[in-house]
Order: structure tokens, then sequence, then C-alpha cells
């Protein structure tokens, strides 16, 4: 116990007070309404914009749908999960590239590597981890954690391997699909519009199946403050960089135009860390306003050695996905954990981070067992959250802004960051921390930001207060689309008794549409890895239905779960539940939905444990549905074969 960080407490019983005493600051009775979604803003929703896209480029590029087009498979997205569902399609399942059509309003292939291109952006999991297919398209990254531009070009690298480059209805956006009965298939309305054209296109399409893979932090959220409206310097989201106002580029980010400027930036989160370094090397004044402050341990960046990268990470056939595994093993903090940590960084070193992944030391517990468990995550955590709080006052010299940095929350409840530069930037002269006590501004004046009575002015306010949570509302809310199953049966209504489906994937009354996770399925802090876990179990139940059921060329298979398949899987998962049972206790955040997450009755409490991923980890719910497809017992789907569309 001697290693764990008390301060100023006796016991390790006053530091859990303290949490809860942060936590109790951070709470409001408005929960998620305290904020507005951006794109649905009338008076901000220009923020939304993309800033990317050239009008000369963007009219060059063709566009594969036209007014009642047919095409096998419509994808919602361009981002990383869309790619993925579409190769592993190809790969497992014998689709062709020309079966695809994707939709995004973007531009260009990315999803969220295209729109955030805010200076200093990285990924915060390991390269040869994250990237998708890296073991397919042989690619070696140019740092163990890539920045953003790499990102970016990588998405269109997998686009063109797959023959992809022109499938992508860009510029556009899915407004609302319907499932036609008569003729099984999802009939789509998407509208289109060029950039410089006040014009927008509407088309019909029609598709075999859907996919919703429009990612997971795809909602820009902007705080509702008093006076925001009145405000006449420049403003603008870090999702939507404007280096036409500060200069640089995503590639060479050097922001003359800041010189002589002040710049108010508002949040203390995953991106925030990455940013702020930047801004305060041309800024002349910088003050950033905290209400939480973020967990920052070392990144320890560096570029990839190729021969290393060769000899020591393309092991053989398999690589990636063994060395996935092992991460979230040891992320996971799996009872039995393999003998050598092959990825050894911030995140595999982080045990006590699956309270919120899920563990399968969470197997088998019950509301008798759940408070010892959730003091054994404590156990393992405080030491760390304690040497979390040491570094800070290693590196941060002045002591009142060293103390105002210190997290005092468990490890699992906000995302960790991990920065080589961001303490380093407080001891600049020109950066001023302003904590508000939990409190977030109290809003915006013509000249700057409003707190505690005091103006800030700033020429510039640069909004990092990041998405909405993935753990609200059903997938087609938060894809901001309509989506309507058999019946008339709308997506958002069948969610709101809580979520039903078989192994996240697939959902009953809404054939042939695939969901990309993380409800019901497996998270782990590598996104990309739970998606491809879905988009290979859905290639392979696709492609096994196919082949038993003896699907012709100019028929077409519909799939979907059996009512009690569905209410046994969900079921199932409400059962792990308690694998989450410590994050009802965390500050406001994603995984508690700003601390609306919370049941006053028993049928609430159902609902919410549904809505939860695999509570025993990604590695045992891979393992599972290997099982599964090995099995080949289709009982599970209600499966039927009917004529296919000519187009």
């Amino acid at each position: 116990m001697g290693s764990v960080d008390k301060g100023s407490f006796e016991s390790l019983e006053e530091v859990l007070g303290k949490y809860e005493e942060e936590r109790q600051k951070r709470l409001r009775p408005e929960g998620m309404a305290q904020y507005a979604d951006i794109g649905l803003s009338e008076h901000f929703k220009h923020l939304a914009n993309d800033p990317w896209v050239e009008a000369e480029v963007a009219t060059s590029k063709p566009c594969p749908i036209s007014d009642g087009s047919h095409t096998k498979v419509l994808i919602v997205g361009t981002g990383y999960s869309a790619l993925l569902y579409a190769v592993r399609l190809i790969v497992e399942a014998q689709f062709k590239s020309e079966d695809f059509v994707f939709v995004d309003s973007a531009w260009g292939f990315g999803g969220t590597w295209y729109w955030n291109r805010y200076p200093g952006l990285m990924c915060d999991v390991e390269s040869a981890c994250y990237l998708p297919l890296a073991e397919e398209t042989g690619y070696i990254p140019k740092h163990r954690y890539s920045y953003g531009p790499e990102l970016r070009e990588y998405a269109e690298l997998v686009a063109k391997q797959w023959d992809l480059q022109q499938r992508a209805a860009f510029g556009s956006t899915v407004k609302e699909t319907t499932w036609n009965e008569t003729s099984s298939e999802w009939e789509t309305t998407i509208t289109r519009q060029l950039p410089g054209n006040s014009d927008v296109q509407t088309f019909k399409v029609r598709s075999d199946f859907f996919i919703l893979s429009s990612g997971i932090l795809n909602r820009p959220k902007l705080a509702r403050l008093d006076g925001i409206t009145s405000y006449k310097g420049h403003l603008f989201h870090t999702s939507r960089w404007d280096y036409a106002y500060t200069g640089g580029t995503p590639e060479e980010p050097k922001m003359q135009n800041l010189v002589g400027k002040k710049v108010a930036f508002i949040g203390t989160g995953a991106t925030a860390i990455q940013v702020v370094p930047q801004i305060a090397k041309w800024a002349d004044q910088l003050y950033l306003f905290q209400r939480t402050p973020s967990a920052v341990g070392p990144r320890g960046q560096r570029p990839v050695d190729p021969n290393e990268f060769r000899n020591q990470v393309q092991t053989g056939k398999g690589w990636q996905q063994a060395r996935r595994e092992n991460m979230a093993s040891f992320l996971s903090n799996d009872a039995k954990l393999p003998q050598e940590n092959l990825v050894d960084d911030g995140w595999t070193n982080f045990p006590s981070f699956s309270g919120l992944v899920g563990s399968t030391n969470a197997a088998d517990l019950t509301l008798e067992t759940a408070g010892a468990y959730v003091a054994s995550l404590h156990q393992l955590d405080l030491p760390r959250q304690a040497g979390i709080r040491s570094r800070i006052r290693n590196i941060v010299k002045d002591e009142e802004t060293a103390k105002l940095l210190e997290p005092w929350y468990p490890g699992w409840c906000k995302r960790p960051c991990f920065h080589d530069d961001y303490l380093d930037t407080f001891n600049l002269p020109n950066v001023q921390l302003i904590d508000t006590n939990g409190k977030g501004v109290d809003g915006f004046s013509e000249e700057g930001i409003v707190f505690d009575g005091k103006v800030y002015d700033a020429d510039v306010v640069i909004l990092g207060t990041g998405f909405e949570p993935f753990s609200v509302g059903s997938p087609a809310f938060r894809a901001s689309i309509k989506v309507t199953g058999r019946g008339g049966l709308s997506m958002d209504d069948k969610w709101a008794e809580g979520p039903h489906t078989l192994h996240g994937l697939i959902t009953r009354d809404f054939p042939n549409l695939l969901l990309a996770g993380f409800t019901q399925a497996a998270a782990t802090t590598n996104i990309v890895h739970s998606v491809d876990v879905l988009a290979q179990h859905a290639a392979r139940l696709i492609s096994t239905a196919s082949r038993k059921f003896k699907v012709g060329e100019k028929q077409k298979i519909l799939i979907e779960p059996t009512a009690q398949a569905e209410s046994n899987w969900s079921l199932a998962v409400a059962g792990n539940a308690l694998a989450y049972a410590a994050v009802p206790g965390c500050t406001p955040s994603y995984g508690t939905a700003e601390g609306s997450r919370h049941a006053s009755t028993p049928e609430e409490g159902l609902r919410l444990a549904k809505n939860v991923p695999w509570g025993l980890g990604i590695v045992d719910f891979t393992r599972k549905m290997k099982l599964w497809e090995e099995q080949e017992d289709l009982s599970e789907l209600e499966i039927s074969v009917v004529s296919g569309n000519a187009g």
C-alpha cells in the first residue's frame, strides 16, 4: 500500500471519498442536454461543414449512384469500419468491388481521419495493431503511433488495393432507409450537394444489404453556453480545424497566423492533449479552460525501423490478429495472460482498465460478489493513478497548476491519455490553465469567455468539446438516419426498450442490415479491432448461409435473427453486465453518457444491462463467435432465398 499516493488523506477510503467529491461537482441534472449537436444547430451548423474539399476535385469524382439505381450493398461511411466490412465481404464471402456503394458527406476516405486534421493529431493505439488490414497490405507504418496524415492516406491505400476508390458517393448524406417487404430490399433516400453549389440532388437507391458503419464518434458536440452567439471573435471546433485562420496545414502545422493573438481553448480531453502543445508554440497567449483533467501518461513516440518491424512484428501468417489479441488480453487483465506482452505500452500495463472493456475475471459475478470485484479494480488502479499524479508534480513547475492538473477519479472513468509534451506546455509563460472546479465555463461575452466573473479576451475560441457519446441512442440515431424496418418499425423505437441484437451484428425485423458495434458486441480500446471482429463474423455468416441455402446467381438471401435468439443473446449480455459495475461511480464521461446513465427501476436496470458490450472482453467474444461459426448451426437465424434484382 505504500506506493499509493494518499496525499493529505489518511486512508484509501478517503482517496475514494475524494473521487466521489470530485464526481459530484461534475454531475449536472441536464445530462446530455447540456450539449447541442453542431450539425443540428442552426446558428453553428456551418462549423460541421467540410473545410477540406476543393470544388474542382469534388466535381471530378464520379458518383456511382443515380436515382432509382440498385446496388448489392450500401455502406454508410467511408472510414476504416466501412472499408473493413467491404474488404471482409470481398475476401471471405465472394463479393465483388462493384457490389458496393459507400455514402459519406466527406469527399474522401478516412472517416474520423478525414475530418480530424488538427495539429499534432495521432492515434493513441499502436499502429501495428490499429491499422486495418496491415497484414494483408504489407504496410509498414512510419511511427509507432501513426499521425493523422498517414492514417488518412492509408485509408485511400486500402480503397485502392481492393478497387473501391470509384465506389463512393462522396458529398452525400443518407436521410432515411426503409425495408420494402415486397421487393425484399432497402430503399434509401440520399441527398448530395457539390461544394459551391446550392442545388441539392436527391436520389432513391435500392440495396440488398444495408451496413451502418458511420463510426462511434461522428457527431461533434457544442456546450450550450450563455452568450455564445454574441461572441465577435473567431470560433471553430477541433473536428473541423480552420487552417485558413491559424495558418499552416495538417502536414506542416506552422500556425504563424496565431502570432500576436490570444487563443482560448475549451476542453482538456484526448484532443486537447495533442493540440495544446502545438498552439502554445505560436499563440501570444493561450487560455486553456478545464472542467476535468485528463490522466496523462508518457507516450514514447518514435519512428518505426522497417527492418525491426519486419523481423519482430510481421512474424508470420496471422500476426496482426495475434498481436491485437495479445494487446486486448493484457488490457482486459484476463485470467490467463499470454507469456509475453508484445505491445508493452501504457495500455497493456493498465489492468484496471478492464473495468471498462470487460474481462474473463468478471465471469459469474453476482450482486453479492460485484462489490468485491469493484474493490479489486480499485486496488489495481490506485497505484497507477498515484503514479500519474506524481508525474504531473515532477514535470509541472508551478505547484498550484500541477495540483489542478491532477486527475481524481479511477483510471477507467475517462479515456486515458498518453503524450510526451502536454504537461511541459504548462511551464511556458504564454500558457494559462483556468480550472473551473468541475463546473465548466459560465458563458461568452462579445470579447471572449466568461468564468467566475472575469472575461478572458480572446481573438479566437477553439472548441475541444468532443462528440456525442456512442452509448446514447440507437445506431440509427447515432448515424442521424431514420431507419424503418419490417411493418414500419423504427430502429429508434425498438431501441427505446433496450438493444436487441444477435452478437451485436444483426437485429430482427431489419433483414440484411448489419451493425458495426459496440453495443452487445465486444469493446476494446482499439476500435478497429472491435469492428474487424464483427466484419469477419458478418462475412462468414453470410458466406455459410449462402452456401448452405445454395443461393443461385439470380437469387439473394435474406438474413435476420429469430426472436428467441435475439432475446437469448440480449439476456446473455445483460448476464455479464456486472463486469461494468465500476462504471456508474465514474465522473461524467462518454461511458456514463455524461452522468445520465442510471436506473431508478428494475426495468430500467435491465434495459441498461442490455446496452453494454460483451462483459468478458473481446478475446472471449471472438472465441465465442469462432465456435458459433465452426458449428455452422444456423438455427438462430431466419433465412430465406428470394429472386434477385437485375439492377
